[in-house]
């Protein structure tokens, strides 16, 4: 077994290159049509490269903070690992590039000196401290927003060096019941009002 090894390992060495160029046609079929992990290196564009924000996770909370940030006169960068999501949300006013935030050279690629937030929508927390150590890497200068869905995640994620956590369940929370709670006093006043109006 050992000399048959040895054989063939000499005969592949030898004619290596006769061996790939007949095997190149079978490699093409286990090739991505759209190798998404290296375009992303490459395909930040120039008019994305001044930017304000940097935006992981362009769901359906990450896509509204981005539209909020955008009509507020925010210069806002998506980053997604959905390559549908990316493909369509070049139609939106916000660009959005493909990219993966345990990737440190895709961090690597992105316009850290430009942006002064870069900001996470991705609930995991794994994901995030992950994200938190590769700017830290990368000595990003900016603030940080992650976002979380528990409370008992915040230490961690503030430890890691978060500047703001955000909490999208407590907060739409508190302000449901700020809006019921105001409309509720409104309906309270109303029969004081019209008391009033009438007294006079």
């Amino acid at each position: 077994m050992g000399l048959t090894t040895i054989t063939l390992s000499t005969y592949m060495i030898l004619y290596s290159h006769r061996l790939y160029d007949s095997c190149v046609p079978l490699l093409g079929l286990f090739e991505r049509r759209k190798p998404y992990r290296e375009m992303a290196l490459e395909q930040v564009p120039a008019s994305a490269r001044r930017v304000d924000v940097i935006l992981f996770g362009m769901g359906r909370f990450g896509s509204n903070i981005a539209r909020e940030l955008a009509s507020r006169g925010a210069r806002v960068l998506g980053v997604d690992f959905d390559p549908q999501l990316v493909r369509h949300g070049h139609r939106g006013k916000v660009p959005i590039v493909y990219g993966d935030a345990d990737d440190a050279d895709f961090l690597a690629s992105l316009p850290l000196l430009e942006a002064r937030w870069l900001v996470s929508s991705m609930p995991l927390l794994s994901a995030n401290l992950t994200l938190l150590h590769g700017l830290k890497h990368h000595d990003f200068r900016g603030r940080t927003a992650v976002t979380a869905h528990h409370d008992r995640d915040m230490p961690k994620l503030r430890d890691a060096g978060a500047d703001v956590v955000l909490l999208p369940f407590v907060d739409a929370a508190k302000e449901a019941a700020d809006v019921l709670l105001a409309n509720v006093a409104s309906e309270d006043l109303q029969p004081e009002r019209e008391k009033s109006a009438q007294e006079r």
